[in-house]
């Protein structure tokens, strides 16, 4: 088994942070840096994302299962975990199978429940971006720009362009991730109470976790808490990264 692309900061307790959908470790490095100041933090690439290996297998289960293998091979003991997004639901899943295993939970703007697919134009760009032919980062920047108008979301995008020889390649594994793109919006599948004690942030702008979602969570994870981050969407944790740190320090205290 291959063990995932990460990178470490710092030293105490360890607090492993994942990203979410077409991110990469790269997107925690500044916030990675100042929680490197009170802990031993573990920023991972999941697989088929960042610099991690390529595998047509891909879904919670998998990443659940790269999670545990990292775990063990580095001899992580009593982590902390923080996921945001698709890696939100990868960590909600692994404290599901393995409780005893996690101090605490955080979850960035991403709930237990099932989403329908909708990165459906993000990928639609994505694919349309002419990688192998591809003569400068601006060029795609301009295919892209017809697909995704937001320019937070494509600079977000435009960081999966690596330098491939003499021209580009995606970091991501594109095939894969369009062509099971309904598996990063499936539910928990293991629904019960999950004693944890785990914080939900969320983007004050997102609808990602919704007010009638609470009781739902609650069920699942009775220990669970609520802060909304203001004036931030989904990515709360780049718009608001001051609002979006005090509050996890704040809960793990």
């Amino acid at each position: 088994m291959d063990l995932l692309n990460y990178k470490v900061l710092g030293e105490g307790q360890p607090l492993i942070i994942i990203h979410g959908f077409l991110g990469s470790l790269d997107n925690w490095l500044t916030l990675g840096k100042r929680f490197a100041e009170n802990f031993q933090v573990y920023l991972i690439d999941q697989r088929n994302h960042g610099k991690s290996f390529h595998s047509e297998e891909w879904g919670y289960e998998k990443m659940v299962e790269d999670l545990e293998y990292f775990i063990e091979e580095l001899e992580i003991e009593n982590p902390i975990l923080l996921g945001h997004s698709m890696g939100g639901k990868t960590v909600m899943q692994y404290t599901a199978f393995y409780p005893d295993k996690v101090d605490k939970l955080i979850v960035a703007d991403i709930g237990p429940k099932s989403y329908p697919p909708h990165h459906q134009k993000i990928l639609e760009g994505l694919s349309a971006v002419p990688i192998s032919a591809l003569e400068s980062r601006q060029q795609a920047e301009e295919v892209l720009q017809q697909y995704v108008p937001d320019l937070g979301t494509r600079t977000f995008l435009m960081k999966n362009i690596q330098r491939s020889g003499e021209g580009f390649s995606w970091k991501m594994n594109l095939p894969v991730l369009s062509e099971q793109i309904e598996k990063v919006g499936e539910a928990l599948s293991h629904h019960l109470p999950i004693e944890t004690e785990t914080l939900f942030v969320r983007g004050g702008n997102s609808n990602y976790i919704l007010d009638e979602d609470w009781s739902e969570i609650e069920e699942i994870f009775p220990h669970a808490e609520l802060e909304t981050v203001a004036n931030a969407g989904h990515w709360l944790h780049a718009e608001q990264p001051d609002d979006f740190y005090n509050k996890v320090m704040n809960f793990i205290g």
